[in-house]
């Protein structure tokens, strides 16, 4: 990513006003430019226009812009901005990339199912906690030698999906689950990869070049051919009176709206809806776990603070409840510090505005992509006090109490933010306080040595790979 130029003077017409324009390729690296929002929001202000290949781009730097695009004028930000390589290969379906009625109606949709099924509430968290017994249970069977958490730390959350979704839950060697958690491992790398994002720039390069983004097409159809061989079998046996999951609930609503001319509620609408949930539900889940666990191998003095609360709060032989949370008001900041820290979707995905609209001075087309710097949110150093530092403080009072921000957008906000904001959050405290309260956290280098630096940054933050050894107590 690179800004080969920049138009230092002020250029306006009848259709767009633009602070600056940036003629070059960006976006190959969120941290670059995460550097480059804040130099031009520094000379520019807090709205300012960029050009990704040949398309402009409105970029919104700050809590006060960022609040009042997504919050306070949420419905005219509402729709989804250009990210050809994640369109390509969901046609306008699904939740993270569907404008339009389309969106609504299936977000709508999801949300009101995931609630049915206890996301958010006490409902689920006999299912978490038994995930969690599970997590525990394979991570004691690495016997205390060195290894990689990668790979049990997001089989967890995926088998959380998958439960809801399809009322399954996998051992965590089945060979079926080993798949899918594959494919979405690998999908998850590739669109943040350097080369996706530059054609995400240069739509064309996706047509005419090869190159890993054809990966994305072929794991895409692997996990849709499953979900939808899922769904066949779910029909086979559906109880209207009776739905078992996620799926069951869509293909009822799919038969009571057979009828609708403008039926948003079809196997395809189901099958890259699912593919969505299981994006935004395992993988971002799973990435932020492994944050974790390495941001407190950094910190071991932090560490021991959440495990002593834990021994006060909870104790050595009952499972961790959501009700503990509220009684650990540490435990707690560390968790909103990982979040805030790891900045896990830097600039957020893409945004579009819905019509034409006014916004501090400025007149941006219908159709225009907006990019939210939630970097310059979460890292804001007046919230903040040196917000490059890990310091689970900046989430405490004086007092020790646990103190909320709004500055807090690691699930984004306003219409569009993460459908499984309310499951994410549950599954972080429930899983580390679990692993905390079995383990000792061995780091098998020096924890000064270790570089908690994200090795993957064009979408996800993606943490480096490491070893340490979980040692029973």
């Amino acid at each position: 990513m690179y800004c080969s130029r920049i138009r230092g003077q002020m250029r306006r017409n009848s259709n767009f006003s633009v602070l600056c324009s940036s003629y070059g390729m960006l976006g190959i690296n969120c941290n670059l430019l995460t550097s480059v929002s804040l130099f031009l929001s520094k000379v520019y202000g807090p709205v300012f226009t960029v050009y990704f290949g040949m398309k402009p781009t409105v970029v919104l730097h700050g809590y006060e812009v960022v609040k009042e695009a997504l919050i306070d004028r949420g419905e005219e930000f509402s729709g989804r901005g250009s990210a050809p390589a994640s369109e390509k290969p969901r046609k306008g379906h699904g939740i993270l990339f569907s404008n339009g009625n389309r969106w609504k109606e299936i977000r709508r949709f999801s949300l009101v199912t995931l609630r049915s099924f206890g996301v958010g509430k006490r409902s689920i968290e006999d299912r978490l906690q038994e995930e969690a017994l599970c997590l525990v249970e394979e991570l004691r069977k690495t016997n205390a030698s060195p290894c990689d958490p990668a790979f049990i730390l997001s089989c967890a959350p995926c088998n959380v999906i998958c439960s809801i979704i399809f009322q399954k839950r996998f051992d965590y060697k089945d060979q079926t689950f080993l798949n899918l958690m594959e494919r979405l491992d690998e999908i998850v790398k590739i669109i943040s990869s350097p080369w996706v994002q530059l054609c995400n720039a240069f739509p064309v390069l996706l047509h005419y070049f090869p190159g890993r983004h054809g990966k994305i097409l072929e794991n895409h159809l692997y996990l849709k051919t499953y979900i939808i061989e899922q769904a066949r079998e779910h029909q086979a046996s559906l109880d209207i009176n009776n739905p078992r999951d996620f799926l069951d609930c869509f293909l009822i609503q799919m038969e009571q709206e057979k009828d609708n001319p403008h039926l948003e509620f079809t196997f395809e609408n189901l099958a890259v809806t699912v593919y969505d949930i299981f994006i935004a539900g395992s993988e971002t889940t799973s990435s932020t776990l492994r944050h974790a666990v390495l941001l407190l191998l950094k910190h071991p003095e932090v560490t021991a603070k959440v495990q002593e609360e834990i021994d006060r709060v909870i104790g050595r032989h009952r499972s961790p409840c959501m009700q503990d949370r509220s009684h650990m008001p540490y435990t707690d900041a560390v968790v909103h510090e990982i979040q805030r820290y790891i900045d896990l979707l830097p600039i957020n995905l893409p945004h579009a505005v819905t019509c034409d609209v006014n916004f501090r001075n400025y007149l941006i087309p219908k159709g225009t992509t907006i990019l939210t710097s939630l970097t310059s949110v979460l890292h804001d150093d007046k919230e903040f006090p040196n917000p490059e530092v890990f310091d689970p403080g900046h989430f405490l009072d004086e007092c020790g109490n646990f103190k909320k921000s709004d500055y807090f957008m690691a699930f984004s906000a306003g219409k569009r933010m993460c459908v499984g904001e309310a499951l994410a959050r549950m599954e972080l405290f429930l899983f580390l306080t679990a692993i905390l309260q079995k383990f000792t956290l061995k780091s098998v280098v020096d924890p000064k040595d270790i570089d908690t630096t994200a090795i993957v940054n064009g979408l996800i933050s993606v943490p480096p790979p490491y070893q340490l050894c979980f040692i029973p107590v």
